[in-house]
């Protein structure tokens, strides 16, 4: 009932979608339908189009890969249960969204901590995701790969810039879970959690006073329309993680896994060079739209730091009391 239940909740332009990737998989091949929460126009979306051309060429033919982005299959929240119970074969979650569910997934998000792009380019051959990737297969998905989506968060305002810590007291501002939201609230400010698709309707209807994304979402969700200010902070790292339904990847044949592996690795290692360079082309482009842009310096960072990274460090290891620590030592040891 609950897999019938959500798939009568797909909206019939995502089967449209499908559809045109693939009529009716031929003797043989396997269909692998990706869910994602990212509009068509941002990076990550672009990534995932090209990993599924290359899966095509890759497996000749013998793997088609349907990408649904911007909730088109399945809400954010839906995700992780619709791979889970075979409603579909593969999704997408940012590290930070794993929640409660795999805790030690928010450590890159702890402010100021992982953020240096040496650091995060020896992320994907690590230990550290490794044992991350020991966390996911233990929730009934298998992680995939890791996409560097972002290390530059971008704050957003209409009425005046925030620039200092006291610029955040009273602030209705988007969260993103309550682990950063402590952070945000230890610097005065009034988090409120919202699905990253419905923010820019929330910034411009008044129910938030300030967002917070990356600067490429900022373009791609068009931030720019409804909010005058933007500081551009190394807040902290987030990567999307692709992860699939196990029973489905152990009835692939061992080609077609290998397939879909080398073309994810060719993504990882893409989504470096993509996500610097759409980050810096995104500040030209907020500047360009009218938006008055503020790069945070070293001294400003600090300040930061100090005032949101001890909160959420210490709620952080009472939410992974067993593996918040080692992540942390995996994480520093880059």
């Amino acid at each position: 009932m609950r897999r019938r239940s959500l798939l009568l909740a797909i909206p019939p332009a995502a089967f449209a979608a499908g559809q045109a990737h693939a009529q009716a998989p031929a003797p043989g091949v396997a269909t692998m339908r990706l869910s994602h929460q990212y509009p068509p126009s941002h990076h990550i979306s672009r990534l995932l189009e090209a990993f599924a051309a290359d899966v095509g060429i890759r497996s000749n033919g013998s793997v088609v890969v349907q990408i649904f982005p911007a909730e088109q299959l399945a809400r954010v929240s839906e995700n992780f249960p619709g791979v889970a119970r075979g409603a579909f074969e593969a999704a997408v979650a940012t590290n930070f969204t794993w929640g409660n569910t795999i805790p030690e997934m928010s450590a890159p998000t702890i402010p100021y901590l992982f953020t240096s792009l040496d650091r995060i380019q020896k992320f994907a051959g690590s230990d550290a995701r490794r044992f991350l990737d020991a966390a996911t297969s233990r929730r009934a998905v298998r992680s995939l790969g890791w996409l560097f989506t972002t290390r530059s968060s971008i704050f957003t305002s209409q009425r005046r810039p925030i620039l200092e810590l006291a610029d955040f007291r009273g602030l209705k501002i988007r969260g993103l879970n309550a682990l950063i939201d402590s952070g945000l609230s230890a610097a005065g400010a009034a988090p409120a959690a919202t699905p990253a698709p419905e923010v820019t309707a929330a910034l411009q209807s008044g129910v938030l006073d300030a967002g917070l994304t990356d600067v490429s979402a900022a373009v791609s969700r068009r931030f720019y329309e409804v909010q005058r200010f933007g500081t551009v902070a190394p807040f902290f790292a987030v990567f999307t993680q692709v992860y699939v339904n196990p029973r489905w990847w152990d009835g692939l044949r061992t080609e077609q896994r290998s397939a879909i592996e080398a073309a994810m690795g060719k993504s990882e290692t893409d989504a470096i060079g993509v996500t610097e360079a759409t980050a810096a082309a995104a500040l030209v482009e907020l500047r360009a739209k009218g938006m008055t842009v503020h790069e945070q310096t070293d001294a400003e960072a600090a300040a930061w730091r100090d005032v949101m990274q001890p909160p959420v460090l210490a709620n952080f290891l009472r939410q992974a009391p067993d593996g918040g620590p080692r992540i942390l030592e995996l994480l520093r040891a880059l």
